[in-house]
């Protein structure tokens, strides 16, 4: 009779602690898991690729970046090269560009800025470009809710610059904006894919 009892409750142990360690795991399975969602939710943020991307579709992405109090995103989807002609070719010279995939590219800050002197109030606007063979046009858009730029009218344009691109040294095989502090007052967003770049100032109003 005492090797009965002796034999259960050693049981009986063994199982609650097997119910412990099972909750601890799903515990830390959760953890793991949830700042994944949450990145998904928001989007990925894309790196410098020198292999091909074996990844299909045009991804969603965003850059942050900011000094002081002011803070600026970039959201957008990216698409990859995928041994395509981008330039002049998937993305033709001289009409409007949403400068990613899907749904407009949208530039958001909390406080105003200045693009080529044109003063912009603190908000969330679409960022189109007109790609050219020498030169780009830059446009900040009031209308950022749009698939691509099927609803783009630039009399909702509030600023505009013409930028020359330059060229890479390495190939950069999905699109990828970046947002890089100058200065104190100063913000560059770059936006690299295939062989060309582009450079973006932006100054910070005070």
């Amino acid at each position: 009779m005492k090797k009965f009892i002796l034999v259960l409750s050693l049981c009986l142990a063994g199982g609650l602690m097997s119910c412990e360690r099972k909750g601890t795991v799903e515990k830390d399975v959760s953890e793991r898991t949830q700042p994944t969602a949450n990145l998904l939710e928001e989007g990925v943020v894309i790196g410098n690729q020198l292999q091909e991307d074996t990844l299909k579709g045009s991804l969603k992405a965003y850059a942050k970046g900011g000094v002081g109090e002011a803070e600026f995103k970039i959201t957008y989807h990216a698409p990859a090269v995928r041994g395509r002609i981008i330039w002049g070719g998937l993305v033709p010279f001289d009409r409007v560009w949403v400068t990613g995939a899907h749904m407009a590219t949208t530039i958001e800050s909390n406080i105003d800025f200045t693009l080529n002197n044109q003063s912009i109030s603190a908000g969330k606007y679409g960022l189109f470009t007109i790609p050219g063979k020498d030169a780009w046009t830059v446009i900040i858009n009031k209308n950022w809710q749009q698939h691509l730029s099927d609803e783009y009218d630039m009399k909702d344009d509030v600023a505009r610059m013409e930028i020359i691109p330059a060229q890479r040294a390495q190939h950069q095989e999905r699109l990828q904006y970046e947002v890089i502090v100058n200065s104190e007052n100063e913000l560059m967003i770059k936006m690299a894919w295939e062989k060309w770049q582009l450079q973006i100032p932006i100054t910070i109003n005070h």
